[in-house]
């Protein structure tokens, strides 16, 4: 009997955590951001792609099946050529242009407003005295961050672009063509205070070249970036984009691993001594690509999944025999929630074996 368990199902209350080992380095608490990208494993064509869109000053848009790494890209690109902290815009439905650009907190503002008043203050205050400090209630989104001005390209990642409205595709066109926004809210105050110091959407201490930057000084209510940032839009390809947003991109398809990748990838996760350990798991994994390839109806596939079960059935006390395959066939399911209306509670729920 495997003792890898650390919850028993028992009830009984144990300190059964302190032998919890210390966790994948793709799951890290810890892990800053710049790192994402350090076992990224680019091909030739991604790697002429991201040139042309560096060139060009063109957003790049990259498809491809969840777990392929297009994501990972910005990260590798930004660590590489040291362009500091990747500004993150994760697109929902709900997610507007103004959303990635920037917020206003009028609510809190008038809130501050009334909390500051006296009764029975007399006099007036002057404009300017009034708006003063309009710009603590102002923060750049990770798209208006992306748009300041900079010696360097600032590194926009916008994720699954696809999954957006219909109408914010076309709402970009002008913003990745010219480059400049407005803030209205302080547009309208321009004659009345000029400058104002809002916050980015820069967190990571960790990244100087960009942390020095969590606060911007607008004029006149615009931003106008210098460079245009380079922007890499992700999509799992489950919509269509209108030509106009198209003709703006460098389209770039993110291919699923072949062999020699996906050896390269578990070596810079895992280390060269667990492709050897694990070939025979590695070549099973391979086999289900394959059938999958060969049959769309298997599913989907991805490269964390092999990652995790390598991660799991190497670690001191590991399941061993039919509970190692059942355990390696539980996480590899296909990335499709019909799978888990199948049964997987016995031991033989697979024909497949190291």
């Amino acid at each position: 009997m495997s003792d890898w368990k650390i919850f028993q199902g028992s009830g009984n209350p144990h300190n059964g955590i302190s032998k919890l080992p210390k966790p994948p380095s793709w799951r890290q608490a810890d892990r800053r951001k710049q790192n994402r990208g350090e076992t990224f494993q680019a091909r030739p064509e991604e790697i002429e792609l991201v040139n042309a869109a560096l060139y060009l000053r063109r957003p790049l848009l990259v498809t491809g099946k969840p777990g392929t790494g297009k994501s990972s890209l910005a990260y590798a690109v930004a660590r590489e050529l040291k362009l500091g902290e990747v500004l993150y815009w994760p697109i929902t439905t709900r997610t507007t242009l103004k959303d990635g650009l920037y917020v206003y907190d009028a609510i809190a503002r008038l809130q501050d407003a009334r909390q500051r008043k006296e009764p029975g203050e007399g006099g007036e205050q002057t404009k300017k005295e009034e708006f003063a400090n309009i710009g603590n209630y102002i923060r750049l989104g990770p798209l208006g961050t992306a748009l300041l001005e900079s010696d360097k390209p600032r590194v926009l990642l916008v994720d699954e672009i696809d999954k957006s409205d219909i109408d914010l595709p076309n709402d970009l066109l002008y913003v990745f063509e010219e480059g400049e926004f407005e803030i209205p809210e302080l547009v309208r105050l321009e004659k009345i205070i000029d400058k104002v110091t809002v916050r980015t959407a820069y967190k990571d201490e960790n990244e100087p070249l960009t942390y020095r930057d969590r606060e911007a000084t607008i004029a006149k209510g615009r931003v106008r970036c210098s460079e245009f940032p380079f922007v890499i839009l992700t999509s799992n390809g489950e919509r269509d984009f209108p030509p106009p947003f198209l003709r703006r991109c460098i389209r770039m398809t993110m291919q699923e691993p072949e062999e020699d990748r996906l050896r390269l990838i578990v070596e810079a996760h895992l280390g060269s001594d667990m492709v050897k350990r694990s070939q025979a798991l590695i070549d099973r994994f391979l086999k289900r690509f394959l059938e999958k390839r060969q049959d769309r109806t298997k599913g989907d596939l991805a490269t964390d999944q092999l990652l995790n079960a390598l991660y799991l059935v190497t670690q001191e006390g590991a399941p061993t025999d039919n509970d190692r395959d059942r355990l390696v066939n539980r996480l590899w399911k296909h990335l499709s929630s019909l799978e888990d209306l199948k049964s997987d509670s016995s031991p033989n729920d697979s024909s497949e074996r190291d």
